[in-house]
């Protein structure tokens, strides 16, 4: 396998309409309010693709270095687990995408806010600082919240509230109530995917110590919460 391919493994591309569809709800709800812009809906796609990609890469390295991706593991094969890249590489890999994210959060900014008001661009600087940050402390570190049963709840802040939510504030510069519920219901489906694949790796997870939600409920009760 070539490298490109190698890092396209990584980047796990199949997830990317997952972490795109909050934009595309946002953007739907600041329509509806007659707010179209084609430059920040283009920078927020990117933004959230190269958040999603950086998680993933993350995700790839923190697994492998912990062993956590082992021979065992059920599910498509991780770029580290089967050689594909080193730990090394996928470590530089992390650092420049997270060059291009500030970049691109820093753009997203600066088209939606302008200068004149330092109150939003402030705002939504720290919210990109710590989108940057959950994307890698998921797997990576010793206090990596996916190994303590928090993966649920922060990707259904941020793959549902913040997706949602942030992207019609970027448009409109306020949030309606109402489009509270979209966004309950786009980060209750990301939680749903997260679930599938935590119950999926019950087995090999529970092994190595990464308490996932559904590893501390077990499968029985993992898939009842599922269901609900």
């Amino acid at each position: 396998m070539t490298k490109v391919k190698a890092w396209l493994n990584a980047a796990r591309l199949r997830t990317l309409p997952l972490s795109i569809s909050g934009i595309f709800v946002g953007t739907a709800l600041a329509a509806y309010y007659g707010a179209t812009n084609v430059t920040i809906f283009i920078l927020a796609l990117c933004t959230t693709i190269g958040l999603q990609v950086t998680s993933n890469f993350a995700n790839d390295y923190g697994d492998g270095v912990k062993g956590t991706d082992g021979d065992d593991r059920i599910g498509p094969k991780r770029a580290l687990q089967s050689g594909l890249l080193t730990a090394a590489e996928l470590k530089r890999g992390i650092y420049i995408s997270i060059v291009i994210n500030a970049v691109l959060i820093i753009s997203l900014i600066f088209t939606s806010f302008g200068i004149k008001d330092v109150l939003y661009p402030v705002l939504f600087l720290v919210l990109g600082a710590l989108a940057i940050w959950a994307a890698i402390k998921y797997t990576v570190g010793k206090s990596a919240y996916g190994y303590q049963g928090l993966g649920d709840v922060f990707v259904f802040i941020f793959f549902g509230l913040v997706s949602v939510l942030g992207s019609m504030f970027l448009y409109l510069k306020f949030i309606d109530l109402f489009a509270v519920l979209p966004a309950i219901a786009i980060g209750l489906l990301s939680v749903g995917v997260l679930n599938l694949n935590n119950m999926r790796d019950i087995k090999s997870d529970t092994a190595v110590g990464k308490n996932t939600l559904a590893v501390k409920m077990g499968l029985s009760k993992a898939k009842k919460y599922h269901y609900t």
